[in-house]
């Protein structure tokens, strides 16, 4: 058993491979901006809130007892991802129970659709779509009016924000009976980018600070819903 200490943990999510990945070596899809992504983050959202965070992130996979322990999951590059239907259930099972998916850094159409054909066994019956301007999710702490695209490190020093024909950003999420929204999808955008390269002078401080309020909502939302 794990000890915790603290009221929130980074905590990122290690999945099966779909074969399209595009890490070399012994390197997966799931550890893109590992740690420095988390721990970036934690150090914004310490002194942005008031929430009492863990120093570094934590992994859990889907078949880890420890997973219902925490309300926030995170799972990056989603178009290389692949969940069979035990860990579709798994999933599912964590996110009925009041859990919080946020998904990121993926791009283009054929990358949502490998990202939709895992996430059709989670919720075979729940649409997806786009979150809607007036959510709580969008104003629970920052009022997010701005959908500036949030744009990959690459991409950002070349001068562009969009990655594999993904030119336009969306949020979307999938919600629960009760309204509650249950899984936050950043499609076409790298939030996990901008949280890594905070303190890259090449990295686009405007895209930075817009993409830590969007994950101060997204914690607080998570923790509070």
């Amino acid at each position: 058993m794990e000890a915790y200490e603290s009221e929130f943990y980074f905590t990122r999510l290690a999945y099966s491979s779909n074969g399209f990945g595009r890490r070399g070596g012994f390197r997966s899809a799931w550890t893109t901006d590992f740690p420095e992504a988390e721990v970036h983050l934690l150090q914004g959202l310490s002194r942005l809130t008031r929430v009492a965070t863990a120093q570094q992130g934590r992994i859990v996979s889907l078949d880890d007892d420890e997973l219902m322990n925490y309300p926030w999951l995170y799972a990056v590059e989603v178009g290389n991802w692949y969940l069979d239907d035990l860990q579709a259930a798994r999933l599912r099972e964590y996110l009925l129970r009041g859990g919080f998916l946020m998904v990121d850094d993926f791009w283009g159409e054929f990358e949502w659709r490998a990202f939709y054909e895992s996430m059709v066994r989670v919720f075979p019956d729940r649409a997806i779509i786009e979150i809607p301007e007036d959510d709580t999710l969008l104003h629970v702490l920052y009022d997010l009016d701005q959908r500036i695209q949030i744009p990959g490190a690459y991409a950002a020093r070349s001068g562009i924000t969009w990655e594999k024909g993904g030119t336009t950003p969306h949020w979307r999420g999938i919600y629960g009976d009760d309204g509650r929204l249950m899984v936050a999808i950043n499609f076409n955008m790298d939030l996990g980018d901008a949280w890594e390269h905070a303190d890259d002078p090449y990295y686009p401080e405007p895209m930075t600070a817009l993409a830590y309020r969007f994950a101060v909502n997204y914690v607080i939302y998570s923790m509070s819903h």
